[in-house]
């Protein structure tokens, strides 16, 4: 009897989540490292143990470190750590504090210490409803100058969250979401990734090696997937490709009981309609696509070539994934450097700043073996 559920990513993508983690944040944790691949706690550790005999981290009480050059543990600080003593700060919540939203965080960080501020970081979560008391307190919070805000936009409460935004008497911006501010629509100030150009870069690639069945495969309904879905829809008329030579799938939550069967019910659409290409968003559920592939005898990319949406472990896979990979720390830089504008400029234009992701080709594409 195996140790994980099913649907559990194999032993070398959960490993190179974790040194991706590490890269990242400088620390890992095993409780973080359960729920973020839905295995148990003697597989964590299992796979803590062995990156630590390669000599590729330091395992501490409840986690793990960088090694500095010696082999031993080095120090490690967090995006909190620069909530001390700050006169100037500016608040920032985000909807998690692992995954996608590090990255940007850390963008954020460098680029508020440069300029002079410090943050004040708080993590809220997906399930989220209403962001208003976090941010009121927040608000109130001594030196607080400034918001950098990414709220949920799917829930009851998100127009009323923007308006107060609006109305509470200091200057935000959001990142990674479009908003506006009823009753006249005027856009919000924000900082997003172009996701639905990612997807025409991931598209456009395939078609040039010759692909002309493709699907698209998004793990949940977000504002990231939906321009992702825009993009790709754009880029398939675009390429003249008719509603049968490309196909779209919605997966539910990789912590869920049925995430496998879903995956391998996408691949047997994709074996059936002559699929020979795939994007998939994110990294884990592209990897646990690879993964199911493999053992059903799939070939990657010889029977199908396959791209990764978001880039954040796509490279230490194996193989190494083909991926779009979005501006993150770019996008935390430049919400810093417009609500900075904002605190000194009050009266200038809104501005929203759109940053272009970037294609990096790697193993798994190929051009179709009928090409």
């Amino acid at each position: 009897m195996t140790d994980q559920p099913n649907h559990a990513p194999l032993a070398p993508a959960r490993r190179a989540h974790v040194l991706a983690a590490l890269s990242r944040d400088g620390i890992v944790r095993v409780s973080q490292l359960i729920d973020d691949l839905g295995v148990t706690p003697v597989t964590v550790r299992r796979d803590l143990a062995q990156l630590e005999e390669e000599g590729l981290l330091v395992r501490v009480h409840g986690g793990a470190v960088v090694p500095d050059g010696n082999g031993h543990a080095e120090a490690a600080g967090t995006a909190d750590d620069a909530v001390t003593d700050a006169s100037d700060s500016l608040a920032v919540l985000v909807p998690s504090l692992n995954y996608y939203w590090p990255s940007v965080v850390r963008g954020m960080e460098r680029e508020a210490r440069r300029r002079g501020y410090r943050l004040l970081l708080r993590g809220a979560s997906y399930e989220l409803q209403d962001e208003r008391p976090v941010l009121e307190r927040l608000v109130h919070s001594d030196g607080v100058k400034g918001l950098i805000v990414a709220p949920n936009t799917d829930t009851p409460h998100a127009q009323d969250v923007v308006q107060w935004l609006a109305q509470c008497g200091v200057p935000s911006v959001l990142t990674e979401r479009d908003a506006f501010v009823l009753p006249d629509r005027t856009p919000v100030e924000s900082v997003t990734s172009d996701h639905a150009l990612g997807a025409v870069l991931a598209a456009r690639h395939l078609a040039d090696l010759g692909h002309r069945k493709v699907g698209l495969v998004l793990s949940r309904d977000s504002p990231t997937s939906r321009k992702i879905a825009a993009g790709w829809e754009a880029v398939c008329d675009e390429l003249g490709l008719t509603p049968t030579q490309h196909f779209e799938h919605l997966l539910p939550d990789r912590s869920s009981l049925d995430f496998s069967d879903a995956v391998n019910a996408s691949l047997d659409r994709a074996m059936e309609s002559g699929t020979t290409a795939l994007l998939v968003h994110p990294d884990a559920e592209a990897m646990a696509f690879v993964d199911l592939a493999l053992a059903r005898g799939i070939s990657v990319p010889g029977d199908l070539s396959l791209i990764a949406y978001d880039d954040e472990v796509a490279e230490l896979f194996t193989p190494a994934l083909t991926a779009v990979s979005p501006p993150r720390m770019d996008v935390g830089a430049a919400a810093v450097d417009l609500l900075i504008r904002r605190i000194q400029e009050p009266d200038r234009p809104v501005h929203r700043v759109t940053l272009n992701p970037t294609l990096h080709v790697r193993e798994s594409t190929a051009p179709p073996r009928s090409h």
